[in-house]
């Protein structure tokens, strides 16, 4: 092994370290490994940059405005509160109703804005029909994943592994290439989610999931000469405030029994609400206690602050990794933090010391502006009042969007066969008639960008605001990912690693090559990103086929298709991020039924990718 192997192998033990840690963005972490590299001429300027002008990288910049379009304009709300429309039958009557549109709108469309729309209006229309919200939402979450492994445009995944074999000289996926597996994938995936795995999801009964799901939980304080000292807590209630539960109390830094006692002056008292009519308001006005968050607050604004709002942090948010405290979240955003929700547990004590991280929930107290400055803004996933939400809607410009976003995909599918077609009815090819097209590729990247620009001119979504829609920290990740890739080939990482993967699989011949790349893949996903687990895994397939004498292409599908498939944990993908806010799931609950998910797909990977592509 030499210096330079040595120096990248260490350097990317570290650089999965720094991502599992999450103390930094995803794509600073990456491009400071490219830079790194470059520093030290593992790879040239040129190649630092490469992926910055990657047409997949490009392509996936534009299809987030795209998304942005359609969703501005409504018209994937109207498709949204459609397949809610009507009744259902049970669990599986609902999800049998949801998961195959969602999968299918998945395909064509950005997942995270997919999800942000389907989520509260999944649950609020599940507690309405009287079904666990908690049975849907990861499925949800799934559903957008699956979707998204069956065309060339469903996950930035595909095109970053579309845009890896174009710049290494090999012809990239065709729009439907990858749906000969995924579209297998997908449909055993919804099957099993429909008869197997709501069954190992909370939510036992219609009633506890729905009492469960309005629970909030506030910190209040006995102050001095409050009437409430001297009273005793019995069966864990307070008698002047009855819709609620004490959950723990805090006496002087020691927490203590919660029934039975007489309360005293400085007691922190977490009380656990059912319900949130009336509660918070009962709270605040009641003299003697006061909620811990609010103690240093204008009375003005106290008495305004009749608003409940939920927030999910985004990675734009500015106060990522710092405290509330520290970053002052009241005058940023003119609300106050009351409660995190983080992988299910509720955190009410020492709010001003907790540091804030992408995902976590908000309920935020606030006199009704936060909505309508914050809503629509990028710092967060989504916003919405506790019990709704109303996505921004434009009804002039649907249609059009609409038809837009279908003239993008019919354009991609068929770009290939442009000059086949006009031949066939002509006998001459598209250049003949239009010259100037001569050398132009009818490919995603192109239809897409005349789609965007359609877009924008007919103001579909804002053209003033254009870049806040776009996902920089994903691109930045994706375009440093092609760096990473250049310098294990450089160094002869990848080849080294092929090396030992050929000799652990040689018993089990390429079928065993296909599975360990998928197996490596994968975890990496689950753990890291999906972007950073195809930079480490392209390189490594390159290697391999080119060692064993054999056609990559199997590789390829199998490290689009492991990418994508994180079904594991909710940290390897925003959408599983995005649903464990808003339905309060445990890392366990993720483990549970996405592992057997996680299995179906290598499963039907493996069994499949040969029959298509062969070795």
């Amino acid at each position: 092994m030499t210096f330079q192997s040595l120096f990248v192998l260490l350097s990317l033990v570290v650089m999965m370290v720094l991502l599992m840690g999450n103390r930094m963005r995803s794509g600073m972490i990456i491009y400071s490994f490219a830079i790194l590299f470059m520093a030290v001429g593992i790879i040239t300027p040129e190649e630092a940059l490469l992926g910055f002008s990657n047409k997949g990288v490009m392509t996936v910049a534009i299809l987030f405005l795209v998304s942005e379009g359609i969703r501005q304009t409504g018209g994937l709300n109207k498709i949204t509160e459609y397949i809610l429309s009507s009744k259902s039958s049970g669990v599986r009557g609902s999800l049998m109703k949801i998961l195959p549109s969602v999968g299918f709108i998945s395909a064509f469309l950005n997942n995270t804005a997919v999800v942000i729309i389907f989520a509260p209006l999944v649950k609020r229309w599940a507690n309405s029909m009287k079904i666990p919200a908690t049975k849907l939402l990861i499925p949800l979450s799934y559903a957008t994943i699956l979707g998204g492994m069956c065309t060339l445009i469903g996950t930035s995944t595909n095109l970053v592994v579309h845009g890896l074999m174009v710049d290494s000289g090999y012809d990239g996926f065709s729009m439907f290439e990858l749906g000969k597996v995924g579209v297998v994938i997908a449909i055993i995936g919804v099957i099993y989610l429909v008869l197997f795995g709501h069954k190992l999801l909370p939510g036992v009964s219609s009633v506890e999931t729905t009492i469960k799901e309005k629970e909030y939980f506030y910190e209040i304080e006995i102050t001095q000469n409050s009437r409430f000292i001297g009273m005793k807590v019995v069966n864990c209630k307070i008698p002047l405030i009855p819709m609620s539960k004490i959950a723990k109390i805090i006496r002087a830094g020691v927490a203590i029994e919660t029934n039975n006692i007489d309360l005293q002056a400085g007691d922190l008292v977490t009380l656990k609400c059912i319900g949130v009519s009336g509660c918070i308001e009962r709270i605040i006005h009641t003299e003697g206690i006061v909620l811990s968050c609010l103690k240093e607050l204008d009375k003005s604004f106290i008495e305004r602050a009749t608003h409940q709002v939920e927030a999910v942090i985004a990675p734009r948010f500015q106060g990522v990794g710092k405290s509330i405290d520290d970053f002052d979240f009241f005058r940023h955003y003119g609300g106050v933090v009351i409660a995190i929700n983080r992988l299910g547990a509720e955190i009410t004590t020492n709010l001003d010391k907790h540091i804030m991280k992408e995902g976590d929930n908000l309920i935020i107290l606030t006199d009704g502006k936060f909505i309508k400055s914050w809503g629509e803004s990028t710092l967060f996933y989504l916003v919405s009042e506790i019990g709704s939400f109303t996505p921004p809607s434009k009804k002039k410009g649907r249609y059009i969007s609409m038809i837009l976003v279908l003239f993008m995909i019919i354009g991609a599918a068929a770009g290939r066969y442009i000059d086949s077609i006009f031949n066939y009815f002509t006998g001459e090819g598209i250049t003949h008639y239009f010259p100037w097209l001569d050398g132009v590729e009818f490919d995603m990247f192109y239809f897409a960008a005349i789609v965007v620009i359609i877009m924008a001119w007919a103001n579909i979504f804002p053209q003033k605001k254009y870049t806040k829609f776009i996902r920089w920290d994903i691109l930045i990740t994706i375009a440093s990912s092609f760096a990473i890739s250049k310098a294990l080939i450089n160094s002869g990482v990848a080849s080294l690693i092929a090396n030992y993967l050929i000799e652990i699989s040689a018993s089990m011949g390429h079928y065993g090559i296909l599975a360990l790349l998928y197996i490596i893949t994968n975890i990496c996903t689950e753990v890291v990103t999906n972007n950073a687990a195809v930079a480490l895994s392209f390189p490594i397939a390159v290697a391999v086929a080119e060692q064993l004498g054999i056609d990559p292409y199997p590789l390829f599908v199998a490290i689009s298709i492991a990418a994508s498939a994180s079904f594991s944990t909710p940290i390897g993908y925003q959408t599983n991020l995005i649903v464990q806010a808003i339905g309060n799931y445990k890392f366990r609950d993720y483990l549970r039924v996405g592992l057997p998910l996680n299995v179906i797909a290598f499963l039907i990977s493996l069994f499949m990718i040969p029959i298509f592509w062969k070795f």
